[in-house]
């Protein structure tokens, strides 16, 4: 059975929910949960939902990262931290993955390392999967790991990001494109033309340059910038979708019309809403690293830490990095040679 490392402690509504998700999985999915926090927490919620179970196993860990905490202190400090720890059962084997919805510069900090990188990733990168118009998955990266990047890093989350969604969504030859701010080769800043000249040697299905109005429409499956850029790009889709869909609500609810038609509105609305909805999605792979670690959203409710679970069985179901041999990590299960 799959094991999947969560920290109770991360995110803005922790535990409480982070455990609430985390036991919904147990009771669904076909997973063995291993509950990583301090010990008086975790007895306390086993003990209220009165869950003693096989696939439900706490591991103490007596400290916690705060969101606003830096990485390098909480690395040098607390390295019996529920992301530490967790990281660790990755590392050691005794988890598959393991999700975190804390404080992201720790996690990235705690997976590159105790865990490394894979072979030809200089650099690790946070991924974002989105829902595209054309229905169709998306992915962009980096998205925070790596703010300033050199071309051959770019060069790499190409590899990466396509490597991943050909393995784990079975993509054939998923396109790749390079955000920049016009399509011809001679656009963007001194890294990205260069990078341009790496990604088209590459022999990955190199599309070009793409620009900003490119990426929801669907133009390519893999979206690849630097991480400060793809940070700022996820963090306004994310508000702007928000506000586009609390403007419309506020628009119907005022309207008589609207509000005695509902029934005929409602459904096709909320398909929508949920299609755009982040959250849905469950986390953001951090790919790059010689683990499986997936990071929800600081404000993950209990449906997203159990979708997030269920993107992180995907990761290891379909083997984007693997046990070499029983209890012993894979070091590189996905080479980017």
């Amino acid at each position: 059975m799959q094991a999947v490392a969560v920290d109770v402690m991360g995110g803005d509504r922790a535990p409480e929910e982070i455990m609430q998700g985390a036991l919904e999985a147990a009771r669904e999915q076909d997973v063995t949960i291993l509950l990583v926090g301090p010990q008086e927490v975790l007895d306390f919620h086993l003990k209220r939902n009165g869950l003693a179970s096989s696939n439900l196993i706490p591991v103490a860990a007596s400290q916690v990262v705060g969101m606003a905490e830096s990485p390098t202190d909480s690395w040098k400090d607390k390295q019996d931290s529920s992301i530490a720890v967790g990281v660790r059962l990755v590392k050691e084997g005794r988890a598959d993955a393991f999700l975190s919805a804390g404080n992201t510069g720790a996690i990235v900090a705690a997976s590159l390392l105790m865990l490394g990188t894979m072979e030809g990733a200089d650099r690790p990168a946070i991924s974002s999967l989105f829902t595209t118009t054309q229905g169709k998955l998306a992915l962009v990266l980096d998205i925070g790991a790596t703010p300033e990047c050199r071309a051959t890093h770019l060069a790499q989350f190409g590899r990466l990001g396509s490597d991943f969604m050909a393995k784990v969504f079975k993509y054939d030859r998923p396109t790749v494109g390079l955000l920049s701010n016009g399509e011809e080769e001679n656009k963007g800043t001194r890294v990205v033309k260069e990078a341009h000249q790496l990604l088209k040697k590459s022999g990955l299905n190199f599309i070009g340059n793409i620009e900003g109005f490119d990426v929801p429409r669907g133009k390519v499956d893999v979206i690849v910038t630097d991480g400060f850029t793809g940070n700022v790009m996820i963090k306004l889709a994310e508000s702007l979708s928000e506000s586009i869909f609390l403007s419309l609500k506020q628009a119907l609810g005022a309207s008589p019309v609207a509000r005695a038609t509902k029934m005929l509105w409602g459904p096709p609305i909320r398909s929508v809403v949920r299609q755009w909805d982040y959250s849905t999605i469950g986390g953001a792979p951090l790919l790059g690293v010689n683990g499986n670690i997936v990071m929800a959203h600081g404000d993950s409710s209990a449906a997203d830490i159990k979708d997030g679970i269920r993107l992180a069985r995907q990761m290891i179901t379909e083997g984007w990095v693997v046990h070499k041999e029983p209890g012993i990590l894979a070091q590189g299960g996905v080479h980017l040679t």
